[in-house]
């Protein structure tokens, strides 16, 4: 059963200046697929999951969790950046804080928590290396790994694997298949079309801030809007 979703969005504006960044938007989000936010750079990808994770305001129109409140929302969803926005601590250190903060677990718990995203991820013979010193690949699976750890329903992901070399881009992939088994909604942008065919179920395409299409990923791909 569901806690937040689905996620609505109805006639969404954004705007920067004068400038519409997001035009007219309404989407709804339903559990379960993998979604991929698809468009040109500029198109507004990014723009869209900061609006639904609620980092910004839209100008205009109404964003939506399905029987919750924006507040009772965000302690069940998680965003992770291109770039991850690491502490200076050690691996383990980076994924069990957010959890010690949070004043709800057990020590016990958050041991065992843990625990279960570094093997997840892959990350359990460097728990203790510092976070600053590990490659790109690496530090995304951490970023990712933390986001389990928190147990969200919804993760937002921009641009997970931009960047990063072939193998990593492989573990990467592999992990956010792991995230989706477990129960997890993705929301995902990405401009790699390969990537787009390999993760997504369903498929938003935005351009020029509006949405041009949005559905199963089979439909979407076949039509004419698919050229960038």
């Amino acid at each position: 059963m569901s806690k937040i979703l689905p996620l609505t969005l109805n006639n969404v504006f954004y705007r920067v200046g004068e400038d519409r960044l997001i035009q007219d938007v309404s989407l709804r989000f339903e559990a379960g697929p993998i979604t991929l936010v698809i468009g040109p750079n500029g198109a507004g990808k990014s723009l869209l999951l900061r609006l639904c994770h609620g980092l910004i305001a839209p100008e205009s129109g109404s964003i939506a969790w399905g029987g919750s409140d924006a507040v009772q929302a965000a302690k069940h969803q998680a965003l992770v950046f291109q770039k991850p926005i690491l502490l200076r601590r050690s691996v383990y250190a980076n994924i069990a804080y957010p959890l010690q903060i949070g004043g709800v677990l057990r020590d016990t718990e958050i041991v065992d928590r843990v625990q279960e995203a570094l093997k997840l991820a892959g990350l359990e013979h460097i728990a203790d290396r510092p976070a600053k010193v590990l490659s790109g690949g690496e530090q995304q699976k951490l970023a990712l790994a933390r986001a389990r750890a928190q147990r969200p329903e919804v993760l937002f992901l921009d641009e997970p694997t931009a960047n990063l070399d072939p193998r990593s881009l492989k573990d990467v992939e592999a992990l956010i298949r792991a995230l989706h088994k477990a129960g997890t909604k993705i929301i995902m942008t990405s401009h790699d079309m390969a990537q787009v065919k390999r993760l997504a179920d369903e498929i938003v395409f935005i351009y020029d801030g509006r949405i041009v299409e949005a559905g199963p990923a089979e439909k979407v791909l076949r039509s004419r809007h698919i050229k960038y």
